[in-house]
């Protein structure tokens, strides 16, 4: 007897595992692209709280794309926020000249803002 079956009803073929015909599945084809920290963290999240979303994604294929757009979008607005905030609160180069201590820590606090700002509202959401 054959190893691998045809179904013409459903369409897929089946490959026989002692006494049981189970379907030969495999996944699509997807582009890899490279996914950064914020498409991680996101992937991370879905993990462990959208388990259905998440094995949605893999298994149709999209999940790298997803997450690729997902770092794209928290990339573009961590970046708009820090300039904005630097502008707003008059942290410029001058300032970085005078006094680099002052800089670096008025820096370090408007990257964890943009930080917690992007990660409530694109990865978390």
């Amino acid at each position: 007897m054959e190893n691998r079956i045809y179904d013409k009803k459903n369409g897929l073929w089946y490959e026989k595992q002692g006494d049981y015909c189970l379907p030969c599945l495999e996944l699509p084809k997807e582009e890899n692209q490279p996914i950064g920290i914020w498409g991680k963290r996101r992937k991370r999240y879905l993990k462990q709280n959208h388990r259905v979303l998440y094995m949605n994604l893999l298994t149709s294929g999209k999940l790298n794309s997803y997450l690729a757009d997902i770092n794209e979008q928290a990339e573009e607005m961590f970046s708009r926020l820090v300039k904005q905030m630097a502008e707003n609160e008059g942290v410029t180069e001058t300032l970085k000249a005078v006094n680099q201590m002052e800089w670096v820590v008025r820096m370090n606090s408007i990257r964890n803002r943009a930080t917690e700002i992007v990660s409530t509202n694109i990865i978390y959401a």
